[in-house]
C-alpha cells in the first residue's frame, strides 16, 4: 500500500481543492459507515468493519482510466483509501462510484519464480477465484473460466510536497456480505520515479465496500 506521506502535522493544510469531493491535503472527510454495517448483518467480514469517523488526507492520487472515466483516490496515514470514478476528476464532478478500501494482507515474493507465481501467465492474480485462506472471491473484472488480463494503470500520487508516478497492476475481487458486497483488491504498485523493479514491491490486499455519494462529506 502506498505509504510514503510524511507530513510536518503543524504545517498549514494546503487549501487547493482536489478530486471530485472537492478536498485538500491536510484536510478531512467524514465518513458515515452506518448504512454499511445494516448491510452487512448477518455476514462475517474478512476483517472487522470500518467505524464511521473523520478521514485525514495524507495523499491524493489520479489517474485517466479511459476517455470518458477519471479514477481519484484520497489516502490517509493509515494505509486507508477513498476510491472515486468520475467523468473529469475535477471538484464537484459527479461521483459514477465511490468505495472505501483498507490494508488487509501483504506478500514479498522472492525472486522472479515467487513473482510468476502470481502475476505469471498461469499467476494466482486473475485466474476466476481467490482463496484468500479460506475465503472464496470470485473475480469481479472479466468473464469466462480462463484467467483473466491483469489491469495495469499510472497513478499520479501526490502528499501536497512532491509527486510521483506509481505504476499499478491489479485484480479486483468479490464475496456476498449480508446484502452487499465485499472487494478484495489484489494490487502490485511500482514506484517509477524511483526506478523501482518488480522484485522490489510487495503484493497489497485490500478490503473494501462500495458506499453512497452522500456517506462521504467535505468538513
Amino acid at each position: 500500500m502506498i505509504g510514503w506521506f510524511g507530513r510536518d502535522k503543524n504545517e498549514k493544510p494546503l487549501p487547493r481543492e482536489l478530486g471530485p469531493l472537492g478536498a485538500a491535503i491536510g484536510g478531512a472527510l467524514e465518513i458515515d459507515f452506518l448504512s454499511l454495517e445494516a448491510e452487512a448483518l448477518g455476514g462475517e467480514p474478512a476483517m472487522p468493519l470500518p467505524r464511521s469517523g473523520p478521514f485525514i488526507i495524507a495523499g491524493y492520487g489520479e489517474s485517466s482510466l479511459d476517455a470518458a472515466t477519471v479514477l481519484s483516490r484520497y489516502y490517509d496515514e493509515d494505509h486507508r483509501m477513498i476510491q472515486v470514478m468520475s467523468a473529469s476528476g475535477q471538484p464537484g464532478d459527479a461521483v459514477d462510484d465511490i468505495s472505501f478500501y483498507q490494508s488487509w494482507d501483504s506478500v514479498v515474493p522472492a525472486g522472479q519464480s515467487e513473482w510468476n507465481r502470481w502475476t505469471g501467465p498461469g499467476g494466482l492474480i486473475g485466474q476466476p477465484s481467490y482463496d484468500a485462506d479460506g475465503i472464496l472471491y470470485s473475480r469481479f473484472w472479466g468473464e469466462g473460466p480462463e484467467r483473466a488480463q491483469l489491469v495495469e494503470f499510472v497513478e499520479k500520487v501526490e502528499d501536497g510536497e512532491a509527486q510521483r508516478s506509481i505504476h499499478q497492476t491489479c485484480m479486483l475481487y468479490y464475496r456476498p456480505l449480508g446484502s452487499t458486497r465485499e472487494m478484495l483488491l489484489i494490487n502490485v504498485e511500482r514506484d517509477l520515479d524511483l526506478g523501482q523493479s518488480q522484485a522490489g514491491s510487495s503484493v497489497e490486499f485490500l478490503i473494501g465496500y462500495g458506499l453512497a455519494p452522500a456517506d462521504v462529506r467535505r468538513v
